[in-house]
């Protein structure tokens, strides 16, 4: 006996979720199988939610970003004159107030050349500049605008930003967690009942969006100081306000 095929029209035969329906008299064969079937009631029965935590700290410690530049006929003059401020205010930092070396470090450092410009002489070679920056961590935050103002007496003349941050975060990040927590369970919770189930056990955690709790000192100091009476008294005042942590937890929640 010679055997016989069937050919399907397209239009009699479909794949329609993992089942074969073939037209005419209605014949079904079914590919899906039971794993398939308890994914798909797997993933009928999860919630997945977003939660944001945030709280507000004081700031433990300070990031200032200072330095020096001098102008000069040729590099070698600006760059000694330059490094002889940068000397004094090193000594300032570590004999008068006591920093040590690893919280100093140089943030920036470079001898460049100045020109002027004319449309009669175009480009000409005015002198060159000489300039470098630290970076300084310090602790003692209520005497910024004092140490800043000593600074300014050894010539200190340019002061790129000022950084409050959290230096021992530990503690603090475990409350932001468990804040966006809470967060998300209120959230899963509200999602459950709205839909007439109940919230189960969560099935995963990932934590993302992380932010650096970091306050940049909004206010432009002025280096203008006054240095022949500035005391403790009448020093700069810089204001440390308050840092936010954040955090984002996505949560998955099996439903009941």
């Amino acid at each position: 006996m010679k055997n016989k095929m069937i050919w399907l029209k397209p239009a009699t035969a479909a794949f329609i979720a993992g089942t074969l329906f073939i037209g005419g008299s209605g014949g079904v064969i079914s590919f899906a199988g039971k794993a398939q079937a308890q994914e798909a009631a797997a993933v009928q029965n999860v919630v997945s939610v977003v939660g944001k935590g945030e709280i507000s700290v004081k700031p433990d410690i300070a990031y200032l970003y200072v330095g020096t530049h001098t102008e000069g006929k040729t590099a070698v003059e600006a760059q000694n004159a330059n490094a002889k401020k940068m000397q004094s205010l090193t000594n300032l930092l570590k004999k008068t107030w006591k920093l040590e070396s690893k919280d100093i470090q140089t943030n920036q450092f470079y001898v460049q050349p100045d020109y002027t410009y004319s449309e009669k002489d175009g480009r000409k070679l005015k002198g060159y500049t000489a300039s470098h920056s630290l970076k300084i961590s310090y602790r003692n935050l209520d005497k910024i605008g004092e140490l800043l103002d000593s600074a300014a007496k050894v010539g200190v003349n340019q002061i790129d930003n000022i950084q409050f941050s959290i230096e021992n975060r530990d503690a603090f990040e475990t409350a932001v967690i468990e804040k966006a927590m809470s967060n998300a369970n209120l959230k899963a919770g509200a999602i459950a009942k709205v839909a007439g189930r109940s919230l189960g056990v969560v099935l995963s955690v990932s934590q993302g969006n992380v932010a650096e709790p970091v306050r940049f000192y909004e206010q432009m100091y002025d280096m203008k100081v006054e240095t022949a009476n500035s005391t403790a008294d009448n020093s700069s005042s810089v204001e440390t306000g308050e840092i936010k942590l954040t955090t984002e937890l996505t949560v998955h929640y099996q439903l009941n």
